[in-house]
């Protein structure tokens, strides 16, 4: 009987958070994910994300609000979890609890990603697993990846790919994204915005 007691009592305190549409992500940070913060968007928040990416009549415009998406995420996520310190880069903010470097911001990109395809929010793009580029043999950086739908018909190859990357700007600011083919090539924001 006390076992069927304490699934009734979980059950019971699970049930608010499932009715009100809360989501909980974890959010990676202090570099190669060595530690994670869960936080909870609550029903506002993703109802304020909903409308930003619903509204979208063309892929083009569903990649600009991915992008504030993902700010707004991230920025909400700082409220509640240290990567509030987290700035662009790795180096301004070295050494800081909380501070993010891209393998933090690809994997939490690609989760907060995931949350909205989740959703079905998503109408123009599917998400993939976070991409890797090499430049000379000690230079990695890690991004979010997303690749827009075809049309039925359309050869799946052919398919447009872009990179998802929060970790050029400080945290809460939009994440960049630009074709993949650029990205892997070398090409950054001017972070001197």
């Amino acid at each position: 009987m006390s076992g069927l007691r304490a699934l009734l009592l979980c059950v019971a305190m699970l049930l608010p958070a499932l009715a009100s549409g809360v989501e909980h992500v974890k959010v990676c940070y202090n570099y190669g994910c060595l530690a994670e913060a869960e936080v909870v968007f609550n029903e506002r928040q993703l109802e304020e994300i909903r409308q930003m990416l619903v509204t979208a009549p063309d892929a083009l415009h569903e990649r600009a609000m991915l992008g504030m998406s993902i700010g707004y995420l991230l920025g909400w996520a700082g409220q509640q979890s240290p990567i509030s310190a987290d700035k662009g880069g790795n180096l301004a903010d070295d050494g800081v609890y909380g501070r993010m470097d891209c393998i933090d911001h690809s994997t939490t990109t690609t989760r907060l990603l995931r949350l909205l395809e989740g959703r079905g929010w998503l109408k123009f793009h599917r998400v993939l697993e976070p991409a890797l580029r090499t430049r000379l043999l000690f230079f990695q950086h890690f991004s979010a990846r997303i690749e827009e739908m075809t049309v039925p018909g359309e050869n799946a190859d052919s398919a447009q790919r872009f990179a998802v990357d929060s970790w050029f700007f400080d945290n809460g600011r939009p994440a960049v994204v630009m074709p993949l083919t650029e990205w892997f090539a070398g090409e950054s924001p001017n972070v001197d915005e």
